[in-house]
């Protein structure tokens, strides 16, 4: 891959790659430190990454560089960084939107990421295979128990509205 190739990825893949980081750490500043990082993996092995196979890569390396962010900031257990606001409970709910996010943040990290690049990005059930290091099958049972899941949370959209 050349530079100019390597300036289209960026402008091509670089929102899309924020927003699937953002929508599972829900910090701005946290997202867009791992898509630099990203992209700094990605230049230092500019020789070896085809432009074919640059944004299954650069997906794949967002999402293992976000993996290691969690569980180190896991390990350090800072207490002060808690969302207070997922610890709190309240009967009513205004916004179907919020209700989907929430339900999506309790589902475990694994089905998290799967309902995301497959519902929200798009992504087919072999690239979400190679992004998240499992196999097809794997990735389609992930899908449909965090489907169940969601389901079960949210329950019919009629009772929610």
């Amino acid at each position: 891959m050349n530079t100019q190739e390597y300036n289209s990825c960026v402008d091509q893949y670089s929102d899309n790659l924020f927003r699937f980081i953002l929508k599972n750490i829900k910090d701005k500043e946290k997202a867009e430190d791992i898509v630099q990082d990203t992209y700094e993996k990605l230049w230092v092995k500019v020789s070896e990454v085809s432009f074919e196979k640059v944004k299954s890569y650069l997906f794949s390396t967002a999402y293992h560089t976000m993996i290691d962010l969690i569980r180190r900031e896991k390990k350090q257990g800072d207490l002060s960084e808690a969302n207070l606001y997922a610890l709190s409970h309240t009967e009513q709910y205004s916004d179907l939107q919020e209700m989907l996010t929430e339900a999506v943040n309790k589902l475990p990290e694994v089905q998290k990421s799967v309902i995301l690049l497959r519902d929200y990005e798009g992504w087919s059930y072999k690239e979400i295979a190679e992004i998240v290091s499992l196999n097809e099958s794997q990735v389609k049972v992930y899908i449909y128990r965090a489907r169940v899941f969601l389901k079960n949370y949210i329950g019919s959209v009629n009772a929610v509205i």
